[in-house]
């Protein structure tokens, strides 16, 4: 059952409301002005039920996962900071100053699995819709793809050998089988022995060690199916199959596993100097000229550049409401001119007959550059560097929850320049005697 958020302007003679000590010349004040939320409740209340005892309100939840992008926080520590902070209970809805946290950490677990995919792409619509982008500026936006690593361990094949065992001897215990040999103290001492397998002094006694640690897992494997009942071996089956493909996997073979709890992690290089190879899956992102995210896919696997850019151009179009004109993108998606109504521009592929013509060129494609900070800082700053949440759905919902979050970001500063360089000219007295003269002046900007 829904629950319902309290009313923030019902005074009440003995305790203050948070309106009557809060600054509301603060950006996250005026953030929470700006936001639809009775849209956000409208669109989200069918997911609740008509029935049973009322949940968290709608709006204290989006607002735990709004902030947790605006300041790079975790599940546990947006809970925290939010007890200590009136301006984080004001724009989560609350009407006065609360001692206590507002939900369980793990609530916020359950709040993304509820409103899924789906409500994710309407957030992030809606920050979109914030910053009001005209025409002109959304006509030419730039496309680039950057990895989304996911939360692992670095991949070995020692490693995985060995957590397969340990997935294995959890899997005996729970089952009561006794095994014909557990393997626990040889395969850890093989592990210690496959350290280091990169050394010249090394290498013979750590691939020997790995081939004993395959031959030893594959016996555990093998002997867990022989002792299974078949009805639980048809509910383990999975787990056989993943611990089977990770020691039979060779150097050369595609859509290997990188990791045994995530599966679905692929192996990506984008050419780091610092870091040859990234963990997780490949997001595109598509950024207007006034430096607005328009467009986030996440992608499974390491598909091609080129492929990604029609999926890319088509949630541009569904979030705007028209296609871009122009797309410019690098050297790494040649070979497309044209996909639906947007021109794409490639770096050195069309060669213009005018010199006016290639001075044009030229200098857009040298804007397409301006993504990568944009890049940057939507991994650093709104939790895009190392994805915590789990499976391929967690993809999805954490690069459009970090797009969202650098949308909102950009509008918190844009709050701070007003009241940085506009409001010394302006008299503060007349502003706050009169709350109404406040919002009046805020809504022209």
């Amino acid at each position: 059952m829904r629950g319902s958020s309290p009313i923030q302007n019902q005074c009440y003679i003995f305790e203050p409301l948070l309106t009557d000590f809060l600054n509301p010349a603060h950006e996250l004040f005026q953030l929470a002005e700006k936001i639809p939320w009775k849209q956000i409740e409208a669109e989200f209340a069918p997911l609740y039920s008509q029935v049973g005892q009322p949940g968290e309100p709608i709006r204290r939840m989006v607002g735990l996962l709004l902030l947790k992008r605006l300041y790079n926080w975790g599940d546990e520590t947006v809970v925290e900071e939010w007890v200590s902070n009136p301006y984080y209970q004001y724009f989560c809805g609350e009407a006065r100053f609360q001692w206590r946290p507002p939900c369980d950490p793990s609530d916020l677990v359950h709040f993304r699995h509820r409103i899924g995919k789906e409500g994710c792409e309407f957030l992030f619509r809606i920050s979109v819709e914030l910053h009001h982008p005209s025409q002109n500026q959304t006509k030419i936006v730039r496309v680039d793809t950057s990895a989304q690593e996911k939360n692992i361990t670095y991949p070995t094949d020692a490693k995985l050998c060995y957590r397969a065992a340990e997935w294995l001897w959890k899997m005996a215990e729970a089952e009561g089988i006794k095994l014909r040999q557990s393997y626990r103290r040889t395969l850890k001492q093989l592990k210690r022995q496959a350290w280091f397998g990169h050394h010249p002094r090394r290498a013979k006694k750590a691939r020997a060690a790995l081939r004993k640690m395959k031959s030893r897992v594959g016996r555990l494997v093998r002997d867990l199916e022989r002792k299974l009942p078949e009805d639980r071996l048809a509910e383990h089956g999975p787990v056989l199959d993943l611990c089977r493909k990770v020691i039979n996997q060779q150097r050369t073979d595609k859509d290997k596993i990188y990791s045994l709890h995530e599966p679905g992690v692929a192996c990506i290089a984008k050419g780091k100097a610092h870091k040859k190879y990234e963990f997780g899956s490949k997001v595109s992102l598509a950024v207007t000229t006034n430096g607005v995210i328009v467009g986030v896919k996440n992608f499974t696997g390491n598909p091609h550049d080129g492929t990604t850019l029609a999926p890319t151009l088509e949630h541009i179009e569904s979030v705007l409401d028209h296609p871009a004109q122009i797309a410019v993108v690098d050297r790494g998606y040649r070979g497309e001119r044209q996909i639906g109504a947007t021109r794409i521009i490639v770096p050195g592929q069309d060669k213009p007959k005018s010199e006016s013509e290639r001075r044009k060129l030229r200098k857009l494609c040298r804007s397409r550059a301006g993504i990568e900070p944009i890049i940057g800082h939507v991994k650093s700053d709104c939790r895009m560097q190392r994805n915590y949440l789990s499976g391929m759905i967690g993809d999805d919902l954490n690069a459009l929850l970090a797009a969202t979050g650098f949308n909102l970001r950009k509008l918190l500063r844009q709050y701070r320049k007003i009241f940085l360089f506009l409001f010394p000219r302006i008299s503060f007295a007349y502003l706050f005697s009169r709350k109404s003269n406040f919002s009046v002046f805020m809504s022209n900007y």
